[in-house]
């Protein structure tokens, strides 16, 4: 059931291209989860997620810096060999200086028709993080009004909230279901969905997703003792690894990662201001580390999911070069050690060696069954 959601992972280029076809429409690429995809549905745009391949490259060496991390490079690197040729637009909220580059470099070197770079606030903590990015929000509308020549009535900006929130519920259901004991959902099918969506027409996706619910409930075979797993940490779309690590044993039931439930945890509540009320929602969403701070609001935030998912074990990623990140984790992995649950820091590059991880895996794996043997 989850082989439509794979399908469409793995032929993203494809998917779009038919979309285009068929639709007549605009496609647009963007480079964070903090464009507010919206406004792009109300515009009749296709909002699809630039990613990078997890394939050695060599052609980014001369536009961004070495230092920068493998994902910037690798989503550039797509730009460079031309798998966007089909892309309208491309835009950016932003987040963090690296993805930032990649959407530099893609504006001098992979011409498109338009681009915008969106000054999504990083102090999010702050009150006037709310009216900047309404205000913020009230000039993208009219940078895109302009582009698609189509004015933005307060109906195409419900349809765009109601499309985004009806795909995040779905999606929430879907989550809901890897609280059980025994999860009718692995991690590698849910990363499939989340991406996947990401990648297409949610308005598909979510049709899709529906009935993939209803036949989760009429699965009979249950994921039963495995060991239930947390991964969090940098962007993650390295299905390969998921799926070695659900191949040992156990069983990935929550993440916390830009590809995963920070990209879709929480709805716009509509109010007459449709704009305020979508800067609200990406302005109160479980954060990138890039944005969360004075206060640390991930660190409750990640242990509330691990109590509520009944996680045994965290693997936590990272990026090779995210700073964010980086400066992160230490107040992570003490949390999670101060509450009993272990776990096991691996850095990711573009490719990622599953042979050296499967080994530390295994470890790690093995530690948390002698620990549930004598708890």
């Amino acid at each position: 059931m989850f082989e439509k959601f794979k399908e469409w992972q793995e032929n993203r280029h494809e998917y779009a291209k038919e979309w285009k076809r068929k639709t007549g429409g605009k496609v647009i690429g963007y480079f964070c989860t903090y464009v507010p995809e919206e406004i792009l549905y109300a515009a009749d745009i296709l909002p699809i997620r630039i990613l990078g391949s997890h394939e050695p490259q060599d052609l980014t060496e001369p536009h961004i810096f070495g230092m920068f991390c493998p994902f910037c490079r690798d989503c550039l690197a797509q730009g460079l060999q031309g798998r966007y040729d089909y892309l309208d637009g491309i835009t950016i909220a932003q987040s963090c200086l690296h993805i930032r580059q990649a959407f530099t470099s893609w504006q001098m070197h992979v011409p498109v028709e338009y681009s915008y770079y969106l000054p999504m606030p990083h102090h999010v903590q702050s009150a006037r993080a709310y009216p900047y990015l309404t205000e913020e929000l009230k000039l993208f509308k009219k940078s895109i009004e302009e582009w698609t020549g189509k004015t933005l009535r307060n109906e195409d900006l419900d349809k765009g909230i109601k499309i985004m929130n009806e795909n995040r519920r779905l999606l929430g259901k879907l989550y809901e279901l890897r609280k059980e004991k025994n999860p009718g959902v692995t991690g590698l099918e849910a990363m499939y969905a989340v991406i996947s969506s990401q990648l297409t027409d949610k308005r598909e996706h979510s049709r899709m997703l529906e009935e993939a619910l209803n036949k989760i409930y009429e699965r009979k075979e249950k994921n039963s003792n495995l060991l239930r797993l947390m991964i969090l940490g940098s962007e993650d779309d390295d299905t390969e690894f998921m799926k070695m690590v659900e191949s040992l044993g156990a069983i990935f039931v929550i993440d916390d990662h830009c590809t995963g439930t920070r990209y879709f945890w929480n709805e716009v509540i509509p109010d007459e201001d449709r704009l305020a009320s979508i800067a609200a929602r990406y302005i109160d969403r479980p954060p990138c580390p890039s944005k969360d701070w004075p206060e640390r609001r991930r660190v409750p935030h990640i242990l509330n999911l691990a109590k509520e998912y009944d996680v045994q074990g965290a693997i936590i990623v990272q990026q090779k070069f995210c700073d964010p990140h980086e400066l992160d984790i230490p107040a992570i992995t003490k949390t999670l050690k101060e509450n009993n649950i272990p776990s096991l820091f691996l850095e990711f590059d573009v490719t990622v060696p599953l042979g050296q991880f499967k080994t530390r895996v295994e470890a790690f794996l093995e530690i948390l069954r002698e620990e549930d043997l004598w708890s």
